[in-house]
Formats: C-alpha cells, structure tokens, sequence
C-alpha cells in the first residue's frame, strides 16, 4: 500500500495571498519509517531529551515563531532543507503530488476542492501506472487536520462513486484520513513540501523548492505529480 500524506500552505480567504498549495507525499508502507526515523534526528538537534515536541512546520521555522524564536535562522533554515533531503535521498518509488493553484485563475472555484480534485487524481493515476507494470498497490490519503474534513470526505466518496472530470478513483481503499499532524513525522514533511511550493510561487523563493522539484511523479520527461493553474 502507498500512504499520501497531504497538508496544505496558503489561505483560501486571504486577499494579500494568491496562491493556495496542496501537497503530498506518498511513500510505499515500508519506507515511511525510515524517512519519520530521519526527521525525528532533525529534531533531537532542538529537544534532545524530548524530540517529540519538536514540530517539523514551516512558516513558523522560517519565520523564527514559537519554540524556534530561541534557534538562529541559518540553523532553522538548514533543518528545513535537510528534512526535505530525508525524502530526495530516499527510495525512488517515494513521490510527491501537488497543486498550486493562483485563485484567480479558477474562481469563483472553490481552490481546496480543486486542489484536491487534481492531486488525489494524480496519485490514482499512478497507482494504475504500477497495476499495469504488475505491481497491484492501493492507496490511502491521510490529511493533517483541518476545518476542509467533512468537505474533503464528502468529495473523495463522490469522486469514488461518481467519478470526476478524468474518471472515477480506482485504487483508493477508504476515503481520506484525517490525523493530528503532532503524532506524524510524514504529515510534517508533507506541511515542508507545501510551503516550500508557497515559498517558490508566492514570493518567487526557490531555496527550498530546488531541493524537491526531481521527486514529482514523472514518467519519462513528462511530470504528472506537479499541476500549476497560473
């Protein structure tokens, strides 16, 4: 089974911001351990008698809030860069899925359900890729927690039973998952993608971005994990 783990960076009703991202990694069952082990080092540099309370979230690492007030920037940001590392450095088979969505450009769309739409299509299409290769897989989306649950869940069923514009999902086994990102090292990798892709549209930051950019699904030359409405 692959596991996709989605959050999200932007706000959907924030008129200074035009951008909303929605991103996900998806790691097959047996390789999310090594990459959580990973992160959980990352963060025993700040708390190494309780690395648990550590927090992985972007925004607030850059911007020095909370608990990262007491770390120097450069130390903050090259945590940032080495969490994203934990994923590029892993096995090939783990992906990233995402959606950057200028709202301009779909409205009065609602941008989550769109993003949504884009990146659970994207990583069904994916897992058919590998049933054709003789590697049957299925899959689960597992979301931090978020006032977009009951929306979310209502959308993925219809999209299972209904079908969206390319089809029907065919390789998801429940409908969406939703966690408390605390108690997952993967959701907080997941919130490290999307602001890095918030970072690189919105404020034209590609620091982190670069670091990421080849673990897009791709087929050959062509990119299917990354879809970008501008």
């Amino acid at each position: 089974m692959y596991l996709l783990y989605v959050d999200e960076s932007g706000h959907t009703a924030d008129p200074h911001q035009n951008y909303f991202i929605l991103a996900g990694v998806a790691v097959f069952e047996r390789q999310g351990w090594w990459i959580a082990n990973e992160l959980d080092q990352i963060a025993a540099r700040f708390d190494p008698a309780n690395p648990n309370e550590v927090e992985l979230h972007g925004s607030p690492m850059l911007q020095g809030r909370g608990v990262w007030k007491q770390h120097g920037r450069a130390i903050r940001e090259q945590a940032m860069k080495d969490a994203l590392s934990a994923l590029t450095v892993s096995h090939p088979s783990n992906r990233l899925f995402a959606t950057v969505v200028r709202k301009s450009a779909i409205s009065p769309q609602d941008p989550v359900e769109y993003a949504f739409e884009q990146t659970a299509s994207r990583f069904d299409r994916y897992l058919g890729r590998l049933h054709k290769r003789g590697d049957t897989q299925r899959g689960l989306i597992l979301f931090d927690k978020s006032s977009h649950e009951v929306s979310l869940q209502k959308l993925a069923h219809n999209f299972r039973t209904l079908g969206h514009q390319w089809g029907i999902l065919r390789n998801l086994s429940e409908v969406p998952v939703f966690i408390d990102s605390r108690a997952s090292r993967l959701i907080q990798l997941a919130d490290l993608v999307a602001f890095s892709l918030f970072r690189m549209w919105e404020k034209q930051d590609d620091r982190f971005y670069t670091i990421i950019r080849d673990r897009f699904d791709r087929e050959g030359s062509i990119v299917h994990g990354l879809h970008v409405t501008d």
